[in-house]
């Protein structure tokens, strides 16, 4: 007896080999525009190397861009690879078909409108430096105009904003190469205020992982894209791990000789501050990593707009697309979206579990995907509650604070628990769907 699918399953259709590319022409370029994106590197520096030394937060980065690699990306990536299929339909297996129009499916929506209105705050506040400016009044201008001017190209002209950026994903690069240089001479002369190096590697693992979690999860989507498994592996190990040392190594170097440069004046940790000493091509440069963030604040729309309308068919599209950039602009004009650490911590906390879910799901199919589960997957919902409680422990009132040191990184240890509450309860997972029910054109 065939099984009621939802429609968003039924519709889905596998992207065929002839339709896929290197990894070099598309997982690598994706994601290394990622990091690129000034939000990863605009925060790293105060966290991280006011606590340890370079060397350990320079080797911090090349341990978080291994764990973002082989915990948050490859499980995904793989399954997207083998099946052709989204993340929306993979995450069936481990949701189950009605629970997968939560999550990961409305989640990832929700959560990319956290991203739009970060998107949005950081590409204004860019504006108004490179303007000289500091009128809030011309800030909510320039930002409403911002989140709904590029929502409106994200829905209709995505192809072009994919073309364009091929090109804008690495106008930042050679920014921060040029930050670099203008910077490298103080880099000697830095030492960290406190020797807490331990603290240091942490926060660094933290907010790397924790900006990347969804994007992990998100692989899938990516995956489909890639030939076979080759491509996943060299597409993730240049396109994350590789990235990751290069956009938050040179920042962060070019911060520490910002501050070695200017010996008794009190450390500035803001990535902004050391755009200044490129001289007069400073407002330039900030104009620049504005029209950078054009991409990322499109693709989170088109995301966003993706998810809300294949989990709620009902309300239109565009009705549901414009609230949530409604809801992205109002946390960008009030500064809610400036917290970025803050926003790191609930996205690493959402998306960690989910991850940890999904990989354990993999190797339990005997690395593959096992196809969709009927109903809710209680196993898939249970791994995740308690992996985002031990992803936000630090913000619960009356825990003490041994467990929530014992608990860091958190985005971390999200993943931990959710891989192994899932293993756990493997056996009270509903049975699989027929594959035949799916559709294979």
């Amino acid at each position: 007896m065939a099984t009621a699918l939802p429609d968003y399953v039924r519709a889905s259709v596998p992207n065929p080999m002839a339709k896929r590319a290197p990894w070099y022409k598309n997982t690598f370029p994706s994601y290394a525009g990622i990091f690129l994106w000034v939000a990863f590197y605009l925060g790293l520096a105060a966290p991280t190397i006011s606590q340890a030394s370079l060397a350990v937060c320079m080797a911090g980065l090349v341990v978080a861009g291994l764990l973002c690699f082989g915990l948050y990306y490859y499980a995904p990536g793989m399954l997207g690879m083998q099946t052709g299929r989204t993340l929306y339909i993979v995450g069936t297996s481990t949701f189950g078909t009605t629970g997968g129009y939560l999550m990961p499916g409305l989640l990832m929506g929700l959560l990319q409108v956290g991203w739009f209105a970060v998107a949005t705050y950081f590409a204004t506040d860019y504006i108004m430096k490179g303007l000289g400016q500091d009128s809030h009044t011309l800030f909510v201008i320039i930002a409403l105009v911002w989140a709904y001017g590029l929502a409106a190209l994200a829905l209709k002209g995505i192809a072009y904003v994919a073309k364009a950026a091929q090109f804008l994903n690495w106008v930042p690069l050679i920014m921060i190469v040029i930050v670099f240089w203008a910077n490298k001479g103080g880099i000697a002369n830095y030492q960290p205020p406190q020797s807490d190096s331990l603290s240091g590697f942490i926060a660094v693992l933290g907010i790397v992982i924790g900006f990347f979690a969804t994007a992990g999860a998100a692989s899938a989507d990516f995956g489909m894209n890639s030939r076979n498994g080759k491509d996943v592996v060299l597409g993730g190990l240049t396109g994350i791990t590789l990235a990751i040392v290069v956009a938050g190594g040179l920042p962060i170097l070019s911060v520490a000789g910002h501050i070695g440069s200017t010996p008794g004046a009190a450390p500035n940790y803001d990535y902004a501050a050391t755009i200044q000493n490129v001289g007069a091509l400073a407002p330039i440069m900030f104009f620049l990593f504005a029209l950078a963030s054009m991409v990322p604040t499109c693709f989170c729309t088109f995301i966003a707009a993706n998810s809300f309308g294949t989990m709620l068919p009902k309300i239109p599209r565009l009705v549901s697309t414009m609230t949530g950039v409604t809801i992205g602009a109002l946390l960008a004009v009030t500064g809610v979206a400036a917290n970025l650490i803050g926003f790191f911590t609930i996205v690493g906390a959402s998306f960690g579990p989910i991850c940890g879910a999904m990989a354990a799901d993999y190797l339990l199919a005997g690395k593959k995907w096992s196809g969709p589960r009927q109903g809710i997957n209680w196993a898939g919902y249970l791994a995740w509650a308690i992996g985002f409680v031990v992803g936000i422990l630090d913000k619960i009132p009356g825990v003490p604070t041994g467990l929530v040191n014992a608990d860091r990184p958190a985005v971390l240890w999200s993943f931990v628990v959710g891989f192994v509450v899932y293993f756990l309860l493997a056996s009270i997972r509903p049975p699989v769907v027929p594959m035949e029910e799916l559709s294979q054109k």
